[in-house]
């Protein structure tokens, strides 16, 4: 077997680019990002009306401009949970079979670079466009809260801020390497973006549904063990945490509301010595959603090794 010269990842950068550009050139792209601007910003000044209706005073208003609605409209944070799996796999459901439905997938490779640059080229392209994305969304959410609100973010609040902002980038890279992956095994277009798509609501509505059935064969309930509660619902979370909406609400929760202290049951022997309603420093609200923040990387290591895997193994023809 020939040994290859240069680094496979040689052209990553331009393929990137180049990937990037498309999407932000494309009508779906823009049709999208109109949708999740619109949802956002009516989120947003929902947010505002009920903060303002507030007379307590809250050292961390600012980070319920993310979490406050007012009905019928969710919160900002719950829009884009919701939304921000249909932008990732809007560009990445095409990503590897669109260019062998165009027929210029061997013409791609006839370029002086290998197949990891392209995957990796695609890959990189779209989270870019993503990130760019919700970095633009998160700028003018702070600033309609302080143009509304009258008074900046504080340091603590602006540090959970970007750290939830890094978390949303890697809950959109997860469904974005699921849209890869899928287009990568599935040859036809239409085809991957519908199991993309049925994935996509399987885990974000009807699982949990699902979770308490599952969690209730696997530990059912004993009348004479009050423990077996206790195991069943710990389970019940072990099975929820499959989908990335899930973590994602988890860390949610912790980043952007201070005084919460855990992501699951909170017992009396845990609260020995804790300040009732002090907030948490930030490192320590970090150090809680840890597990959730690193599961969700790892989904998205796993789903785009496989996508890897099975891009490099495909034959390509002319």
């Amino acid at each position: 077997m020939q040994q290859r010269k240069g680094s496979p990842f040689k052209g990553v950068g331009t393929i990137a680019l180049k990937e990037a550009a498309d999407h932000m050139t494309s009508a779906r792209m823009h049709l999208i990002m109109l949708l999740v601007l619109l949802a956002a910003v009516g989120a947003v000044y929902g947010a505002i009306d009920r903060i303002r209706e507030t007379t307590s005073v809250d050292p961390y208003l600012f980070l319920k401009l993310f979490t406050v609605a007012r009905e019928p409209l969710p919160s900002f944070a719950s829009f884009l949970g919701f939304l921000l799996p249909l932008v990732a796999i809007s560009l990445g459901f095409d990503a590897i079979n669109g260019e062998y439905s165009r027929r210029t997938m061997s013409r791609l490779l006839a370029q002086p670079i290998y197949r990891d640059a392209v995957l990796f080229g695609k890959f990189l392209g779209g989270l870019l466009v993503i990130t760019v994305a919700l970095l633009t969304l998160w700028l003018l959410m702070v600033g309609l809260g302080i143009l509304y609100l009258g008074l900046p973010p504080s340091l603590e609040e602006l540090l959970r801020a970007l750290a939830w902002l890094g978390s949303m980038i890697a809950y959109a890279g997860v469904w974005l390497a699921l849209a890869i992956a899928l287009s990568t095994v599935v040859k036809v277009t239409a085809t991957s973006a519908l199991a993309a798509l049925s994935i996509w609501l399987i885990l974000s509505v009807f699982w949990s549904m699902l979770t308490p059935l599952i969690a209730g064969m696997i530990a059912p309930i004993n009348p004479y063990d009050p423990l077996s509660i206790v195991r069943q619902f710990e389970w019940q979370q072990m099975v929820a945490r499959i989908s990335p909406q899930t973590l994602y609400g988890e860390i949610t929760g912790i980043l952007l509301d201070p005084g919460a202290r855990s992501v699951g049951p909170l017992f009396m022997s845990q609260m020995q010595g804790a300040v009732m309603g002090a907030p948490l420093p930030t490192m320590q609200s970090l150090i809680i959603v840890w597990p959730q923040i690193s599961g969700l990387v790892a989904t998205l290591l796993v789903l785009f090794t496989l996508a890897y895997v099975s891009f490099q193994r495909q034959e390509v023809r002319a």
